[in-house]
């Protein structure tokens, strides 16, 4: 991308890889006293498999625009909740999907704080949870999504980021929104 796309406005895949990580190994540590290991970043452009568990969705609405999102089993949500809240939940319930929401928020949260400074300010979404079997996410302008795993006692969840210049920040300035909708195949 040019900087004549983004007007003066660049950010690097290693400056989102570097903000995820940061982000996410915070709000692990101070919030959930848990240090996670992070795995080989990918990027990932065609539609994701079917897939089962928690995702939860957040919106970035500025200059730039995107979704940022964790994805993780329903036993890493359980164990998740378990661990911010300080008590067992051996199954999904209301509590832990507001757990994964939350966790999510802060991450995507503390990301946007970090790509503010190059990007320009921007507002975030309340984050939408998504719980089940076999449902599958997708971008509708099949965006890049930048993927960065991380480990728990061998549990895997992921924190992806898919941000671009907003095509149409000139209108954001009179009637400020959000960015495009994600469509979900169920």
């Amino acid at each position: 991308m040019s900087n004549e796309q983004a007007g003066a406005l660049v950010i690097t895949s290693a400056d989102l890889c570097d903000a995820i990580k940061t982000a996410t190994q915070d709000v692990f540590s101070t919030m959930l006293s848990v240090e996670l290991k992070p795995g080989e970043v990918f990027t990932e452009k065609q539609e994701a498999a079917p897939a089962s568990g928690v995702v939860s969705l957040i919106g970035l609405a500025g200059p730039w625009v995107g979704t940022g999102s964790v994805s993780c089993t329903a036993s890493l949500a359980c164990r998740i909740a378990s661990q911010m809240l300080m008590a067992e939940y051996p199954g999904i319930s209301e509590d832990v999907l507001d757990a994964v929401a939350e966790v999510t928020n802060m991450i995507i949260g503390n990301v946007k704080t970090a790509l503010e400074n190059r990007l320009g300010s921007m507002l975030l979404s309340t984050p939408t949870v998504i719980y089940g079997r076999n449902f599958q996410t997708r971008s509708a302008r099949n965006q890049e999504w930048t993927v960065v795993p991380f480990e728990w006692d061998n549990e895997r969840m992921c924190v992806q980021v898919c941000i671009a210049p907003n095509p149409d920040a000139e209108s954001q300035k009179i009637r400020p929104g959000f960015p495009v909708p994600h469509m979900l195949n169920v």
